[in-house]
């Protein structure tokens, strides 16, 4: 088990709830829009965001952002050293840095002097287009054992410094090499581990690969924090992090959706019915299986796990059906009487 780091309120690591983190991608010094983005973050899931701290404007913002923030809030800093205290003396939740950019000892000493004193965990994020000169050429290139060698020589520039409050992150845009270098850090120290496949791509195949590379590792007990990075509007992320944490039973927020691939017997139109229950039920947090089955020949049974769901009849009629109780036959819009039923549903809990 790994060790626990506390992020604002928040425990990360140490058999924790696993932690679904996004990053904003508006001008941190526009604190509204900036504000406007976390805020819509957290609504969607996010239990942290991030944000690019990149000169002494995003410093002055970051305490409004703070402020203003509903979830703890992490600052993505490189090179400048100055920022990084800037940035933690103004209410910043947890730092993400590689101490080896940001110079000698001293400065190093500086950082982790100011995190120790505000009680702030240092996240080292690798990945394989920071991976230094000399071990890509020990290694031919950015592979797990190299990925994981950088990030114990940034994590030991902490531990000299007298620092122990450390996450680390090891990512490549290529799957297998990620779940190969997490494996490898999981075996060779217990600090916590923040998991993600980066530069993933758009939503589609970057949730894809996203969800084997995260999802692989989850399965084995290695991940305390997740982010999903895909490019273009970061909401998708949230989303995406939380499907993986539910297929996993993990986590348990809000709907997760049972729906049948349909065939020939398919009485009802299950993905129309699919989407509209997604998306009318978005902003439900209460933990809740729904299914949408095409027919009632396997659907009753294939969707058994479920805490409600409908099943296709005949002639566009369905079949309702809810643990513990019998099946009733129901016609009209189908997707509005079983949204309807699990706000009922959900009123009673």
């Amino acid at each position: 088990m790994t060790k626990t780091v506390k992020v604002g309120e928040l425990k990360l690591g140490g058999g924790n709830p696993v932690l679904v983190q996004s990053m904003t991608n508006t001008d941190t010094r526009d604190v509204e829009a900036t504000l406007e983005q976390i805020r819509a973050l957290a609504a969607a899931g996010c239990d942290l965001v991030r944000v690019s701290v990149y000169d002494e404007a995003c410093v002055r913002a970051v305490r409004a952002l703070v402020d203003g923030s509903p979830v703890p809030l992490v600052a993505d800093i490189h090179f400048d050293y100055r920022l990084a205290i800037g940035a933690m003396e103004n209410g910043i939740a947890k730092m993400r840095i590689n101490p080896g950019n940001i110079g000698g000892a001293d400065r190093v000493r500086a950082v982790a002097d100011c995190a120790r004193a505000h009680h702030i965990p240092i996240r080292i994020g690798v990945n394989s287009g920071s991976a230094e000169k000399d071990l890509l050429a020990k290694y031919g290139g950015p592979t797990a054992e190299c990925l994981v060698e950088s990030a114990l020589g940034h994590a030991k520039l902490l531990e000299e410094a007298g620092f122990q409050d450390i996450v680390l992150s090891m990512k490549s845009s290529d799957v297998r090499t990620t779940v190969e270098a997490y494996r490898l850090a999981h075996e060779r120290r217990d600090y916590p581990l923040h998991v993600g496949v980066t530069e993933a791509g758009l939503p589609g195949q970057g949730t894809v690969k996203s969800a084997i590379g995260i999802g692989s590792l989850l399965l084995d007990g290695i991940g305390d924090t997740i982010r999903v990075s895909l490019s273009g509007d970061p909401l998708p992320e949230a989303k995406a992090g939380w499907d993986i944490l539910r297929a996993l039973g993990l986590r348990t927020r809000g709907v997760q959706l049972i729906a049948c691939p349909t065939c020939g017997r398919t009485g009802i139109p299950v993905a129309k019915i699919a989407e509209r229950v997604e998306r009318e039920l978005g902003e439900v947090q209460v933990p809740i299986k729904v299914a949408v089955m095409g027919c009632v020949v396997n659907g009753i049974g294939e969707g058994k796990e479920a805490d409600i769901g409908i099943a296709g009849g005949k002639n566009g009629e369905g079949v309702l059906f809810r643990k513990g109780q019998e099946p009733v036959k129901v016609q009209g819009d189908l997707a509005e009487i079983l949204v309807n039923k699990v706000r009922e549903m959900i009123g009673e809990a």
